[in-house]
């Protein structure tokens, strides 16, 4: 039998993006922590909502740095 290795997630990513049930990645918004005050509030509240990401191959790299997205979507170990 051979050995299963381990693989590492890219924390950053794990941290930005989310994998909803039926296996879509969702990001945040940037632009969201500083210098915000002239900022429009309907521009602010938009920065609540997660958005899909619509490239197929920023979703396939996304899921290839962080390969447990997917497993523990809420709730990780540790």
């Amino acid at each position: 039998m051979g050995k299963t290795y381990k693989l590492k997630t890219h924390k950053a990513t794990s941290k930005r993006f989310r994998v909803t049930g039926s296996g879509k990645v969702m990001r945040t918004k940037g632009g969201k922590s500083h210098l915000r005050r002239r900022t429009p509030k309907r521009t602010k509240h938009k920065f609540k909502r997660m958005l899909e990401v619509s490239s197929a191959t920023d979703a396939k790299r996304i899921k290839r740095l962080a390969p447990y997205l997917r497993l523990y979507r809420q709730n990780p170990p540790g």
